[in-house]
């Protein structure tokens, strides 16, 4: 509870009420308890576009008004809904129960009749600031302490994003994939994500996870890995397991970023028409991030230098994902791929080898 007395001399006070007299009677009450912060309205039109602009911590207000009764002003101050939503103190000259209930139930928080005891004018506004006053702190301190929350949690996922992308590239260390290979792979993901429909969020989360696609390839001796030549029936066959080797290193993780990154691994190797690995999976049977990540791999593959071959050209390499459309791709997944290649190439360019 808030108890600094400047917090309460300074508190912003709207008076609104047609009779200049009664502003000058309850504006002198509050000036001589040092309240240096108010406002003061005969037209309640004029004093809900202020109470719009600058929200007040407390309104007095009159009911009896022309072109806005206090009744329709409350009701425009419910429409506005200011969070939190400033007290109002009735002051008025219509005393009745029946006015009462219904100035309450429309929104007031109090009630003091004409003619009013100046002491009790004076406390019951006191008693008002001092809970919409500690609202407001409650409020604020609730608002800094979820930035604080969403901050630190930012800072653990930007620390989890880069330890993922240097896992990733420490199995491309011993492949000739290089760093930017395992990024780009992981923003194109994104990209096809959010064209898909998935959220921005779930999509952030699949490009965290799909930098370590071929992690498993960590599992695969050095003669198969780095054979230049063409492998052997046995040694494709090897190779391949590279997918179930990413996955078992990855699927105990109470991450959901590394459980993901585990399905990646284990299933964007699998084709559409269920001619893939290593468990020849077909059509939707397929993981949807596996599904979007073998696209994204693929064109990144074939568009960069390997020591091992040239680049393709982008035509090339859109015309051969379009060929495989049904094929090895997810015919929807090559469609939002041609819609968005423009922010693909931007990455492309962004991250270069």
């Amino acid at each position: 509870m808030l108890t600094d007395l400047q917090d309460f001399e300074n508190a912003s006070i709207l008076v609104i009420d047609d009779e200049e007299i009664n502003l000058e009677i309850v504006g002198g009450l509050l000036e001589q308890e040092n309240y240096t912060n108010i406002s003061y309205f005969s037209d309640p039109v004029k004093a809900v576009e202020y109470y719009q602009a600058t929200p007040p911590d407390i309104v007095l207000l009159d009911l009896n008004m022309p072109v806005l009764t206090g009744f329709e002003v409350m009701q425009r101050f419910t429409d506005i809904n200011h969070v939190p939503q400033p007290p109002v103190l009735v002051v008025t000259a219509s005393g009745d129960r029946a006015t009462r209930l219904q100035a309450l139930e429309i929104g007031a928080r109090d009630f003091l009749s004409k003619p009013f005891d100046d002491e009790e004018v004076i406390r019951r506004v006191r008693n008002l600031l001092e809970m919409h006053l500690a609202h407001k702190e409650n409020l604020q301190y609730s608002h800094n302490l979820e930035s604080i929350v969403q901050q630190r949690t930012q800072d653990l996922l930007d620390t989890q994003q880069e330890m993922i992308e240097r896992l990733g590239l420490a199995a491309e260390y011993r492949d000739n994939e290089t760093a930017a290979h395992t990024i780009r792979v992981g923003r194109y993901v994104e990209i096809i994500a959010q064209a898909l429909g998935i959220s921005a969020r779930e999509a952030e989360l699949i490009r965290f996870a799909a930098p370590l696609h071929d992690i498993g390839k960590i599992g695969i001796p050095d003669n198969i890995l780095l054979k230049k030549g063409k492998l052997d029936k046995h040694e494709w066959e090897f190779m391949q397991k590279h997918a179930e080797f990413g996955y078992d290193i990855l699927k105990g993780s109470q991450s959901s970023i590394l459980k993901n990154a585990g399905v990646i691994a284990l299933t964007h190797h699998e084709k559409w028409n269920g001619s893939g690995y290593p468990a020849g999976l077909q059509g939707t049977d397929i993981h949807l991030y596996g599904r979007i990540t073998a696209v994204a791999d693929v064109f990144d593959a074939l568009t960069m230098d390997r020591p091992y071959k040239k680049a393709w050209s982008i035509e090339d390499a859109v015309n051969l994902i379009n060929e495989e459309s049904g094929k090895h791709f997810d015919p929807s997944l090559v469609e939002i791929f041609n819609q968005v290649l423009d922010k693909l190439l931007i990455i492309r360019e962004t991250y270069t080898d």
